[in-house]
């Protein structure tokens, strides 16, 4: 149970987080987002790939 509780957490997190730059900065956060509207495939899949490895070292790390 303590693993759905810590997960549960983590999620909250992120949506906190992901909060922050909209809350902050809605105008530079809706112009990012239509930079991302307009970026390729490739590209983005990229970031999606650079950040799982990154945020999987660090847990590793912080572990």
């Amino acid at each position: 149970m303590e693993t759905w509780r810590l997960l549960l957490v983590a999620f909250c997190l992120m949506l906190v987080f992901e909060g922050i730059i909209p809350f902050l900065y809605p105008g530079r956060w809706r112009r990012m987002v239509t930079l991302l509207a307009v970026t390729d495939d490739r590209s983005l899949r990229m970031m999606g790939l650079i950040s799982m490895v990154l945020g999987t070292v660090l847990l590793y790390l912080v572990n």
